[in-house]
């Protein structure tokens, strides 16, 4: 008779918050159905998308707490039509699903829709303490934005930190996707040395088509140069080719197996189906080498 212990999933052998994960309003019944395999309290990041209401945005982190895991509302400040619109969103989210963590980002519109210019300025409007937020997520773009140049992006997230640290905030970073792992371990070396030793999420494409993560990148503003494109494993040939972040992974943790970068954990954008990317996100961290997301 086989009396081996029965082997865990790798959901099971992954402690909560291993990685986070993201969803929007409309791809929420996605969430419910891979519940079995994404690890319990995983944070689940809830875009603000620009055609989605706020109705939608309250059922998404409702549902999320019901399956288990940790609601992280994504709130766009140019997207609130006001700073009552704001208040009331984020009063529906608190009631309904008691986030313990919100993002602050600007949003994609190049004209706000309210009086927030920025993230900046909804900081300063005093959202985060009219409804006791503690903990705030903010993000970071390691490989550059088309549209901010480096120094103004340096100097919005180190004025981003201390503010909310000024105000007794934990603070998380969570950066955009990419390509090249080479930057993104730069761009660590340089927040370090800023004195930044806040915990980071590296944004991390799941398995998709070449061509699906080049439509992405193009929207978001990820560089794509052909050299780039190569070490990755994307075949500006063959767009239909299904193309998984294995050595980006590999070279960003060859990077952190070398030097103490502080606390570096991963953030997934499923953008091949949420299936293939938990899958695929937990056997990477469950596998060798993966000791150094996550080791502090």
């Amino acid at each position: 008779m086989d009396i081996s212990p029965r082997q865990e999933s790798p959901a099971a052998q992954l402690r909560p918050a291993a990685y986070t994960l993201e969803v929007t309003g409309k791809d929420i019944a996605q969430v419910e159905a891979a519940r079995a395999v994404i690890p319990p309290g995983t944070p689940i990041n809830i875009a603000f998308l620009g055609n989605e209401d706020h109705a939608q945005r309250v059922n998404a982190a409702r549902t999320i707490r019901r399956c288990g895991f940790e609601p992280v509302p994504i709130i766009s400040s140019r997207r609130l039509r006001s700073r009552e619109d704001g208040d009331a969103l984020l009063q529906a989210l608190i009631a309904e699903a008691a986030p313990q963590r919100f993002i602050l980002v600007g949003g994609d519109p190049s004209s706000p829709a309210g009086p927030f210019q920025d993230s900046l300025a909804l900081m300063q409007s005093g959202i985060v303490q009219r409804h006791g937020i503690r903990r705030v997520g903010i993000v970071a773009y390691p490989e550059g934005h088309p549209k901010i140049a480096p120094e103004e992006l340096w100097r919005a997230l180190i004025w981003k930190v201390g503010f909310l640290r000024d105000m007794g905030c934990s603070v998380e970073i969570t950066t955009q996707f990419g390509f090249d792992a080479e930057a993104i371990l730069a761009w660590l070396q340089r927040l370090r040395a800023e004195g930044i030793d806040v915990p980071v999420r590296i944004g991390v494409p799941g398995p998709a088509s070449v061509g699906k993560l080049l439509r992405f990148a193009r929207q978001f503003g990820v560089v794509t140069s052909a050299e780039i494109a190569r070490r990755y494993g994307l075949s500006l040939t063959n767009l239909l080719q299904r193309v998984g972040p294995e050595r980006f992974f590999d070279r960003l943790a060859a990077g952190l197996a070398v030097q103490d970068l502080g606390q570096v954990r991963l953030h997934l954008y499923p953008f091949g189906g949420f299936d293939d990317g938990i899958q695929w996100i937990n056997a990477r961290l469950t596998g060798a080498g993966a000791e150094v997301f996550g080791r502090h």
